[in-house]
Protein backbone atom coordinates (compact mmCIF):
# COMPACT_ATOMS: atom_id res chain seq x y z
CA UNK A 1 0.00 0.00 0.00
CA UNK A 2 1.22 3.45 -1.16
CA UNK A 3 0.97 5.91 2.28
CA UNK A 4 1.26 9.75 1.65
CA UNK A 5 1.99 11.38 4.68
CA UNK A 6 2.11 15.69 5.70
CA UNK A 7 4.68 16.54 7.92
CA UNK A 8 3.79 19.50 9.29
CA UNK A 9 0.56 19.05 12.16
CA UNK A 10 0.82 15.13 11.14
CA UNK A 11 4.00 14.03 12.15
CA UNK A 12 5.17 17.28 13.82
CA UNK A 13 3.20 19.69 15.71
CA UNK A 14 2.40 22.24 13.82
CA UNK A 15 5.19 25.09 13.97
CA UNK A 16 6.08 26.20 10.29
CA UNK A 17 8.32 27.03 9.35
CA UNK A 18 10.52 25.45 12.94
CA UNK A 19 10.04 22.11 13.42
CA UNK A 20 6.95 21.07 15.90
CA UNK A 21 7.37 18.75 18.54
CA UNK A 22 6.83 15.06 17.48
CA UNK A 23 3.58 13.86 17.84
CA UNK A 24 3.04 11.04 19.96
CA UNK A 25 3.49 7.71 18.52
CA UNK A 26 4.14 9.27 14.94
CA UNK A 27 7.71 7.47 14.14
CA UNK A 28 6.69 4.45 15.79
CA UNK A 29 3.84 3.92 13.69
CA UNK A 30 5.62 4.98 10.35
CA UNK A 31 7.85 2.68 10.77
CA UNK A 32 6.17 0.21 11.42
CA UNK A 33 4.15 0.39 8.71
CA UNK A 34 7.72 0.76 6.48
CA UNK A 35 8.47 -2.84 7.92
CA UNK A 36 5.50 -4.12 6.58
CA UNK A 37 6.51 -3.36 3.06
CA UNK A 38 4.02 -0.27 2.74
CA UNK A 39 5.45 2.26 0.96
CA UNK A 40 5.76 5.71 2.74
CA UNK A 41 5.58 8.66 0.58
CA UNK A 42 6.48 12.22 2.50
CA UNK A 43 3.87 14.69 1.33
CA UNK A 44 4.23 18.49 2.02
CA UNK A 45 4.25 21.90 1.57
CA UNK A 46 7.90 22.27 2.46
CA UNK A 47 10.61 22.94 -0.20
CA UNK A 48 14.05 23.86 -0.60
CA UNK A 49 15.92 23.92 2.80
CA UNK A 50 12.73 23.85 5.05
CA UNK A 51 12.20 20.34 2.99
CA UNK A 52 15.71 18.51 3.74
CA UNK A 53 15.25 20.12 7.27
CA UNK A 54 11.85 18.42 7.60
CA UNK A 55 13.33 15.03 5.96
CA UNK A 56 16.64 14.79 7.86
CA UNK A 57 14.75 15.45 11.36
CA UNK A 58 12.75 12.29 9.92
CA UNK A 59 16.15 10.64 9.05
CA UNK A 60 17.55 11.51 12.54
CA UNK A 61 14.40 9.79 14.09
CA UNK A 62 14.69 6.81 12.08
CA UNK A 63 12.26 6.95 9.41
CA UNK A 64 13.64 6.76 5.28
CA UNK A 65 10.89 7.41 3.51
CA UNK A 66 10.21 5.88 -0.38
CA UNK A 67 9.95 8.99 -2.15
CA UNK A 68 9.62 13.07 -0.86
CA UNK A 69 7.27 14.80 -2.67
CA UNK A 70 7.29 12.35 -5.74
CA UNK A 71 5.11 9.37 -6.67
CA UNK A 72 8.58 7.80 -6.95
CA UNK A 73 12.00 8.34 -6.06
CA UNK A 74 13.51 8.58 -9.54
CA UNK A 75 10.40 10.87 -10.71
CA UNK A 76 11.19 14.14 -12.33
CA UNK A 77 8.84 17.36 -11.62
CA UNK A 78 8.77 19.85 -14.61
CA UNK A 79 7.88 23.40 -13.19
CA UNK A 80 4.76 23.24 -14.95
CA UNK A 81 3.92 19.73 -13.11
CA UNK A 82 1.19 19.35 -10.37
CA UNK A 83 2.24 18.11 -7.28
CA UNK A 84 -0.78 15.76 -7.06
CA UNK A 85 0.87 11.95 -5.34
CA UNK A 86 -0.72 9.33 -6.11
CA UNK A 87 -1.33 6.80 -3.12
CA UNK A 88 -3.88 4.61 -1.27
CA UNK A 89 -4.22 6.63 1.75
CA UNK A 90 -3.82 10.36 2.59
CA UNK A 91 -2.67 10.92 6.21
CA UNK A 92 -3.18 14.62 7.16
CA UNK A 93 -3.72 16.81 10.02
CA UNK A 94 -6.47 18.65 7.53
CA UNK A 95 -8.45 16.08 6.96
CA UNK A 96 -12.18 16.23 7.19
CA UNK A 97 -12.90 15.40 10.74
CA UNK A 98 -9.09 16.08 11.80
CA UNK A 99 -6.13 13.62 12.50
CA UNK A 100 -6.91 10.29 14.38
CA UNK A 101 -4.03 9.18 16.84
CA UNK A 102 -0.90 7.61 15.58
CA UNK A 103 -2.02 4.42 17.34
CA UNK A 104 -5.82 4.62 15.55
CA UNK A 105 -3.85 5.30 12.22
CA UNK A 106 -2.36 2.20 12.43
CA UNK A 107 -5.18 -0.11 13.51
CA UNK A 108 -7.05 1.93 10.67
CA UNK A 109 -4.18 0.42 7.89
CA UNK A 110 -3.79 -3.04 9.97
CA UNK A 111 -6.72 -3.65 11.46
CA UNK A 112 -5.79 -7.64 11.78
CA UNK A 113 -3.40 -6.51 14.31
CA UNK A 114 -6.62 -4.88 16.26
CA UNK A 115 -8.25 -8.05 16.10
CA UNK A 116 -4.93 -10.13 17.78
CA UNK A 117 -4.79 -6.85 20.47
CA UNK A 118 -8.22 -7.61 21.20
CA UNK A 119 -8.17 -11.10 22.01
CA UNK A 120 -4.63 -10.56 24.24
CA UNK A 121 -6.34 -8.44 25.95
CA UNK A 122 -9.07 -10.82 26.64
CA UNK A 123 -6.17 -13.57 27.89
CA UNK A 124 -5.26 -11.73 30.36
CA UNK A 125 -8.22 -11.29 32.11
CA UNK A 126 -9.69 -13.31 35.58
CA UNK A 127 -13.17 -14.06 33.67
Amino acid sequence: MIIAVDFDGTIVEHRYPAIGRVRPFAFETLKALSEKKHRIILWTFRAGAELEEAVAFCRNNGLEFYAVNKNYPEEKWDENDSRKILADIYIDDRNLGGIPSWTEIYFIICPEEKHDEEKTQKKKRWF
